[in-house]
């Protein structure tokens, strides 16, 4: 098992999600742990995130979501947003190929180092997140890039799984690469940009209390 070091030469990374929140309730403390080593994150978004049932009662939803992920990327110091209008909940339905052309384009753009995804899992068997990672693995592997995954450890999957009933996916230790140190003051911050996602009670304030101050990764493509 590694430290953070693994990734510390990263002058620029592009993490890749499907909704938002993605960035923050899943990949914000990676995020801004990465940022204050002194790393470019630029974040791509697949969807606007119109399908929520939380925050349905907004008259235009996908607008909301928007500028709830552009404040979220602003509190974690990302450097760049950009939005796709793939269907929320239909990110399966779009060809993969066509999704990776389109992380392809934002890797010739930012010339990042690495990327930064959900675990193939798609930490709840989502089907959105389990497709955009299929995408930009596709995408790195055009440019030999390396493609870190956020993941949750068994143990705590297991936890969530018996406390909620959620579809929950988690790894063993063998199966993870690196332990993150984290300090969820900015993620916090982060999740409070999304009012109509964060609600009192979630399921994602139980996750941050049994995760505590590490994050878990897993390379999807290697690094070198």
């Amino acid at each position: 098992m590694a430290s953070r070091g693994d990734v510390a030469g990263w002058t620029a990374a592009l993490a890749v999600v499907a909704h938002p929140d993605d960035e923050s309730f899943g990949l914000g403390a990676v995020i801004d742990t990465l940022v204050r080593s002194g790393t470019a994150v630029d974040v791509l978004c697949l969807t606007r995130g119109e399908a929520s049932t939380l925050g349905a009662g907004a008259e235009d939803l996908a607008a909301v979501r928007s500028e709830e992920l552009r404040a979220a990327a602003d509190t974690l110091g990302v450097r760049r947003v950009s939005l796709r209008n793939h269907p929320d909940g239909g990110l399966v339905d779009v060809p993969v190929e066509r999704l990776a052309d389109e992380i392809d384009a934002a890797l010739v753009a930012t010339r990042v180092q690495g990327l930064l995804v959900f675990d193939t899992t798609g930490i709840t068997g989502h089907p959105d997140h389990q497709q955009a990672t299929r995408a930009a693995v596709l995408a790195a592997e055009r440019h030999a890039l390396p493609v870190l995954a956020w993941a949750l450890p068994e143990h705590v999957a297991a936890t969530l799984r018996a406390e909620t009933g959620s579809p929950f996916a988690g790894r063993p230790a063998d199966e993870i690469d690196l332990v993150m140190p984290v300090d969820r003051t900015r993620q916090r911050a982060a999740v409070d940009c999304h009012p109509s996602q964060a609600v009192p009670g979630s399921v994602l304030w139980r996750r941050l209390e049994l995760l505590g101050d590490v994050e878990h990764l897993r390379w999807l493509l290697p690094t070198g």
